[in-house]
C-alpha cells in the first residue's frame, strides 16, 4: 500500500489512536488566489485523485458545497464565481484534510442518513446505507405492531450517533425508543441528533452495557454492534482505520463477541425480561457471518427462530431473532 504521493505525506496509521491523538502531517496543496468555482473543483478532483481518493470529483463538490453553503447544482450551475480568500483558506483545508483519507461525513459534520441528515464526529461511527435496511425492517415491524393496537416500544442498542433511534421516532411519530450506549461521548452526540429533530419525548438515551439500562420490557431490540474481527482492523480502509473509533468497530477475535455477550444476556433471567414476550431482535452482521450468527444463536438459545436477511448485493445482512414465547 502506498504511503504518500509527490508533494505530500499521509498521515501513518496508529490503532487505537483517536483521530486527534494522531500524528498530523501537513499536506502541501493550495489553490491559485484567482480561482472560481470551476476551476477549484478541477484542481481539488485532481489532488484528490493523485492522494487515492476513491470518489474525487463528488468529495470536492460536497466540500465545496459546504463551504459556500450551497447545493451541488448550484456549484455546477455558476462555475465562473470567483472565490474569496476566506472561501479559498477554508477549502483548501478540508481538502488537505480529505487527502489524508478523513472521512467527508467527519469534514462537513454530518451524512445523510434515511432521508436525513446525520450529525457525526470522531466519537462516533458514520451511518452507512446496508443499516438503512435494517432500519426498513424494524420500521415494518413497528407499524405493523401499531396496526393491531400495540404501542410498541424498542431499544437501540449501542446506538452511537443515533441515526437508527431517530430514523425510527421521525418516521413514527409518538413511537418511544430507548437508546443505549456504553459510551458517554457518542451519546453527547446522539443527543444532538435527538434535539436536531425534536425527538426528546420519545427518543431516551441511557448510559451503560447493551440491554442493562432498560427501564422497562420492550418489543423489538435492533443493534448495530461492531463485528468487525480484530485482526481485520487493519485491513480496513484508511478513512475507517485510521478516523472512525475502534469501540464501534473491534467485535473481538470472530467478530461477533458483543453480538455474543448480547444473546448471553438474552438467555438469562434479567436480560430475558428486558424483552416482551413474543418480542424480536434485529441485529446487523457483516457480509460473512450469517452461518457463524446463526450457530452462535442456537448455542446459546435453542428455542430462538431465526432468519438471516440479505442486503441488495444478496450478502448476508440482518439477523433477526424471534422469541415465541
Amino acid at each position: 500500500m502506498a504511503t504518500g504521493f509527490a508533494g505530500s505525506e499521509i498521515t501513518p496509521s496508529v490503532p487505537g489512536l483517536t483521530a486527534a491523538e494522531k500524528p498530523s502531517v501537513q499536506i502541501a496543496w493550495s489553490l491559485d488566489r484567482s480561482s472560481d468555482v470551476g476551476r477549484a473543483l478541477l484542481a481539488a478532483a485532481r489532488r484528490l485523485r493523485e492522494a487515492g481518493i476513491e470518489s474525487p470529483q463528488l468529495d470536492a463538490a460536497v466540500l465545496l458545497s459546504f463551504v459556500l453553503g450551497v447545493n451541488k447544482a448550484w456549484l455546477y450551475a455558476h462555475p465562473t464565481r470567483r472565490l474569496s480568500e476566506v472561501e479559498i483558506v477554508r477549502f483548501e483545508d478540508l481538502v488537505r484534510r480529505r487527502m489524508r483519507h478523513e472521512p467527508v461525513a467527519y469534514l462537513v459534520g454530518y451524512k445523510p442518513f434515511y432521508g436525513l441528515d446525520i450529525t457525526v464526529d470522531h466519537r462516533v461511527l458514520i451511518p452507512r446505507p446496508e443499516t438503512e435496511l435494517l432500519v426498513d425492517r424494524v420500521l415494518a415491524h413497528v407499524r405493523h405492531l401499531v396496526e393491531e393496537g400495540v404501542q410498541p416500544r424498542v431499544a437501540d442498542i449501542g446506538t452511537g450517533s443515533g441515526a437508527i433511534a431517530v430514523a425510527l421516532a421521525v418516521k413514527v411519530p409518538g413511537l418511544i425508543v430507548y437508546a443505549t450506549d456504553i459510551s458517554p461521548a457518542a451519546l453527547e452526540v446522539a443527543e444532538r441528533n435527538i434535539w436536531r429533530y425534536g425527538l426528546g419525548d420519545q427518543v431516551h438515551l441511557l448510559p451503560g452495557f447493551l440491554l442493562d439500562p432498560l427501564p422497562e420490557p420492550v418489543d423489538i431490540v435492533v443493534a448495530n454492534l461492531p463485528y468487525i474481527p480484530s485482526d481485520a482492523l487493519a485491513t480496513l480502509l484508511p478513512q475507517v482505520r485510521d478516523f472512525e473509533p475502534f469501540l464501534a468497530l473491534d467485535g473481538g477475535p470472530d467478530g461477533l463477541q458483543v453480538i455474543r455477550q448480547l444473546l448471553e444476556s438474552l438467555a438469562g433471567p434479567e436480560g430475558r425480561a428486558k424483552l416482551r414476550a413474543g418480542g424480536t431482535v434485529y441485529l446487523e452482521i457483516g457480509a460473512d457471518q450469517g452461518e457463524a450468527a446463526a450457530a452462535l444463536v442456537r448455542a446459546i438459545l435453542p428455542a430462538v427462530e431465526i432468519d438471516i436477511l440479505p442486503d441488495y448485493a444478496g450478502l448476508d445482512r440482518i439477523l433477526v431473532l424471534w422469541f415465541r414465547d
